[in-house]
């Protein structure tokens, strides 16, 4: 029998269909670009494997269209599964839950293939994946530990268990994986990244910086998400070091423009140009060419944390479709049986937060983001991307004259952040305000 490049056994139609069944094993537990090569034996090996993995692909869109072109594939995977291994019906069974949005069900189908086939690096990913848009950290690292006696030679799944320590706030469990896996691969960028959110939570500002900088020559390809994310979390480095140039520079050249109707490539460019405004720049009309390109999310709802970013977008560059985008989400909402759900406790006044704000309306944009933010974890992204939300807060709270309030916010984070450029420069008017010239002086003196 036929086995992928990690020693797993495939059923395939053509034996010659193995060389695009690595590329997307290997590349999708490597974040490269080769990963979408097994799309151009979709139509021709029918096999259950080859088609869960151009489902898998087409869903990776994160887009209301991703379940219809994915559909047809899960359909032949699903009728040619009698004849695939368990393990390969284990996967078809979970990717074809994705398709059809039984979370729960893809979760626990990739949990037990953790147990049964560790060596199935795809499922574990996929599986992390699923918990990472839950916000369900210890979900991820359990499907890491129990690969990890199987595969530890495998360098990407470091970087994958780095990354899901880190989301665990084990910081140091996640620095000493990542750069286990670095000493694998020196170009690992799953691990780069894992690491990047170490320094920036840990205050290694500078480091950090330098870090991400050497390591970038090897950001070659990766998948677009990939390349523009590292290049993101290094711009958030810069960001806080004060030098909003040289991000609106990497912004320009490396964040926003590689595919730019990709949903992650689009949330990047939305939240560094929110969060250079918020530190202080101008970010003169680019949020115009973001907006042309968000505004075929108004009814997406694939994901709220993916929709909070487009509604802001939109409204950031004063589009009325924001509002159209609000009320769609609220239609969304209501439809949801549920009175527990995540999109009504937490998206719905995250969205009409983030939208007062856009349009001014701050002590409102204070009070239902103020709502929201005990659950935001519920919508997953990282702490990195998440932090995004509880700045527009805190500028919200600032604007509306809140000063106690955000002296509260603010001491801690900048205690937790020494070397940010940003978070002194934030805390000088804050302590004026409060006629705290003194310790005003202090920052200044420091900085």
């Amino acid at each position: 029998m036929l086995t992928d490049s990690l020693g797993n056994p495939v059923r395939l139609d053509d034996p010659a269909s193995l060389g695009a069944v690595n590329d997307f094993v290997e590349g999708f537990i490597s974040c490269e670009a080769r990963v979408a090569n097994i799309l151009q034996i979709g139509h021709s090996d029918h096999s259950a494997t080859v088609q869960a993995a151009c489902a898998a692909l087409h869903m990776f869109a994160e887009s209301p269209d991703g379940p219809v072109q994915a559909r047809p594939f899960i359909t032949m995977a699903l009728k040619n599964s009698a004849h695939a291994s368990p393990r390969e019906q284990r996967l078809v069974a979970a990717v074809a839950a994705w398709v059809e949005g039984d979370m729960a069900r893809a979760i626990a189908l990739h949990e037990e293939q953790a147990r049964a086939c560790p060596r199935d690096l795809v499922s574990i990913k996929l599986g992390q994946y699923h918990l990472f848009n839950q916000g369900n950290g210890p979900g991820m690292l359990r499907l890491a530990l129990a690969a990890l006696p199987h595969a530890s030679d495998v360098p990407y799944l470091h970087g994958m268990a780095a990354f899901a320590w880190e989301q665990c706030h084990l910081l140091q469990q996640a620095e000493a994986a990542a750069r286990k896996a670095l000493a694998m691969c020196s170009k690992e960028p799953w691990a780069q990244h894992a690491l990047a959110h170490v320094m920036l939570t840990q205050g290694r500002l500078y480091e950090g910086l330098d870090f991400m900088r050497e390591a970038s020559p090897g950001w070659v390809g990766l998948n677009s998400f990939m390349v523009t994310h590292n290049w993101w979390h290094l711009a958030l480095f810069a960001l806080e070091l004060g030098d909003n140039q040289e991000v609106l520079r990497l912004y320009d050249e490396q964040v926003w423009g590689v595919v730019k109707e990709y949903s992650q490539d689009q949330i990047g460019a939305v939240s560094l140009l929110a969060r250079l405004e918020l530190a202080g720049a101008d970010v003169g009309q680019r949020w115009q060419d973001v907006a042309d390109h968000l505004l075929a999310r108004v009814h997406d709802h694939v994901l709220a944390f993916l929709d909070l970013q487009y509604l802001y977008g939109l409204a950031r560059a004063g589009r009325a479709e924001a509002h159209t985008m609000l009320g769609s989400i609220e239609a969304h909402c209501m439809g949801i049986a549920s009175i527990d759900d995540v999109w009504l406790r937490v998206c719905l006044p995250a969205s009409r937060g983030l939208l007062a704000h856009a349009q001014g309306r701050h002590a409102q944009a204070a009070e239902e983001l103020g709502t929201a933010l005990p659950g935001l974890l519920q919508i997953g992204g990282s702490h990195a991307q998440r932090d995004l939300f509880a700045q527009v807060h805190l500028d919200a709270l600032a604007r509306s004259g809140n000063w106690s309030a955000v002296q509260q916010i603010l001491q801690p984070q900048l205690n937790n952040q020494p070397q940010s450029v940003r978070l002194r420069r934030q805390a000088r008017p804050v302590y004026a305000a409060l006629g705290l010239e003194q310790v005003a002086q202090s920052i200044t003196t420091a900085g």
